[in-house]
């Protein structure tokens, strides 16, 4: 590996990341244990009002009733948290003992409020003690611990009072919210990430309190599986006694087939990995929807990860710093257009997929083969055997029916030829068994999310091949969306869409909807869709333009983390949102049907 630190048991093998229990509630009263070789927990949270104790209730049955493990409710202020002893109460008397997670963000008097009633804390680093806008300012080293010493004074009552009472704290960081002490000094990276949940970890252990796990959220799948994989190097790195587990998310990944191929990337692929204790699909839909993928997500490890192990090899990248792989260009057909080396990862089908969607394509459509399967002259490669590479701008994938994981088998690929000094593009395939049969389309979906998005934010793979779908045009459609939930292309407008929650100022699902109307031909532009702020204007760092909830019925405009324009009426927040895409020279009117 590029780095003596090492985020998993090996990249080219399965073995699942061995933590310490922490415990969450009473295991023999419907408790639930995280990590220790337990199965991964499958969580969600209430989208309503906290102060509405029947509606949280029900909302809570709903999603017990679909298998949820750990429901989280949001706790904005003391009068909320308090209320989470009505529900919590009509919960136990209706016989219904799912533990129950308090949602923390600026407000420590909140949490110790919770921490009375619950059985897990999530506290987010980034404001558990900072109600700072998160701007940018210097420290002197002085200053520094100062600030160090002051989150301490605001952290340690609420670990006595978990410490006391059994309660479990959830460590959880966001991309969106770094404290203006941590951008100071790291900067809006994984490093600062993981720095932020470290000095309250180290606050936790200085007081014998280990009943806590971390997480590492974020909107953009690479970086959070960058961010991820820092942690648990990190986490190595410190000793084995820091083996603690691990909750697995990414935030406001959106709706639908969107937000499920970018959860498949970013949860996915770490739980291939071996990482992950308990996860949360966060969906811009109602919460009992999320369970279904959770659980689909992680009945597919067993089939793409535990396969048969392949040698150690040298890593071919850099697990904590994406760096698309050098490659050569080459064609993928007489003529047509090329990939690898600078080019755009593209898109190849068979020959079978292209009769049927090619009488469909527009001139001026997007969403289009770029190459021919049987017409590339791609070279399949067992990189168990030797490599019979005469040029390399070849274009060469891992040959079908190897009886091992698609992942390993094409980091392995990778592998050999930077062994041998080759260069050449790589075709990813999501499935290296092309006969399989039965897949759901939903499966289907999470499967190429997984194994094709994996290796992209690996930074291997030049052109991609979807297989796993049988629909000529659903497996077209599906590639290009993998790709673009991986930051590889842009085709259409790309929305960042905060799950609801009972901090949620408007409904995001009829909201996001009407935004669509407007926007969803706007292809390369990127929207943030936030029912409020407290993951941060982080979040939408690398969004063109946000919509986010600044009060009751009042919406605030973003450009960038920038907020442009405040309190607008929700019945103009729209137009004006379009407005301001206008102003800034990013809107086109949409083609006639």
């Amino acid at each position: 590996m590029k780095r003596a630190m090492r985020y998993c048991e090996s990249p080219f093998r399965y073995g699942r990341r061995l933590t310490r229990e922490v415990v969450v509630g009473d295991p023999a009263r419907g408790g639930v244990v995280i990590g220790g070789g337990h199965p991964v927990v499958m969580q969600s949270m209430l989208t309503c009002d906290t102060m509405d104790t029947a509606l949280c209730v029900r909302q809570t049955l709903d999603l017990v009733a679909v298998g949820c493990q750990l429901v989280r409710i949001t706790a904005p202020t003391v009068r909320d948290a308090a209320n989470l002893e009505r529900i919590v109460a009509e919960l136990r008397g209706r016989d219904c003992r799912v533990p129950i997670v308090a949602d923390i963000h600026f407000k420590p008097d909140a949490a110790l409020e919770a921490a009375r009633w619950v059985e897990k804390v999530r506290i987010n680093p980034g404001n558990y003690a900072d109600t700072k806008k998160f701007v940018i300012k210097e420290y002197t080293a002085d200053q520094y611990e100062a600030e160090l010493r002051r989150i301490e004074e605001k952290f340690t009552p609420l670990v006595l009072v978990c410490k006391e009472l059994g309660r479990a704290i959830r460590i959880g960081t966001n991309h969106g919210s770094l404290s203006d002490r941590i951008l100071n000094r790291y900067g809006d990276t994984p490093e600062g990430m993981v720095e932020s949940a470290l000095e309250f970890a180290r606050i936790a252990r200085r007081h014998d309190y280990h009943n806590f796990v971390f997480s590492m959220k974020s909107s953009n799948p690479k970086i959070m599986i960058e961010c991820y994989r820092l942690l648990v190097a990190q986490l190595n790195e410190l000793g084995p006694d820091w083996n603690y587990p691990i909750h697995l998310g990414v935030t406001e990944a959106g709706e639908g087939e969107d937000g499920r191929i970018k959860s498949a990337i970013g949860i996915g692929s770490l739980l291939c990995d071996g990482l992950g204790d308990t996860i949360r699909v966060s969906l811009t839909e109602d919460s009992p929807h999320e369970i279904p993928v959770c659980r689909e997500l992680l009945d597919q490890v067993p089939v793409l990860a535990e396969r048969e192990a392949v040698p150690e090899l040298e890593l071919p990248f850099d697990p904590y710093r994406f760096e698309r792989r050098a490659s050569l260009a080459a064609g993928l057909a007489p003529g047509g257009v090329r990939c690898g080396g600078e080019e755009l990862i593209r898109v190849v089908v068979t020959r079978e997929t292209w009769e049927k969607v090619s009488p469909k394509i527009r001139p001026r459509d997007d969403v289009r083969p770029e190459g021919i399967l049987e017409e590339c002259a791609v070279l399949e490669l067992d990189p168990a055997r030797p490599m019979p590479i005469e040029s390399e701008s070849q274009l060469v994938t891992v040959k079908d029916g190897l009886a091992i994981s698609p992942i390993v088998g094409f980091r392995w690929l990778a592998a050999r030829l930077r062994e041998l000094g080759k260069r050449n593009p790589i075709l990813l395939k999501d499935t290296l068994d092309p006969g399989a049969t039965g897949i759901s389309p939903s499966v289907a979906l999470l499967r190429a999310g997984t194994v094709i998005g994996s290796l992209l934010a690996d930074g291997i793979g030049d052109a991609i091949l979807i297989r796993g779908e049988r629909g000529a045009g659903q497996s077209l459609r599906l590639a290009y969306n993998v790709l673009q939930a991986a930051g590889c292309r842009s085709f259409k407008t790309d929305y960042v869409a905060c799950p609801s929650c009972g901090r949620t100022l408007f409904n995001l699902q009829t909201v996001t909807a009407r935004i669509k109307s407007r926007t969803e031909h706007l292809k390369g532009v990127k929207i943030a869709i936030m029912g409020c702020i407290v993951n941060g204007p982080g979040e939408m760092a690398d969004a063109h333009f946000g919509y986010v909830g600044g009060a009751p019925g009042k919406i605030n405009l973003y450009v960038g983390k920038t907020a442009v324009k405040f309190n607008i009426p929700e019945a103009e927040a729209v137009d004006q949102l379009v407005d301001l895409i206008k102003e800034h020279g990013k809107w086109q009117d949409p083609e006639p049907a």
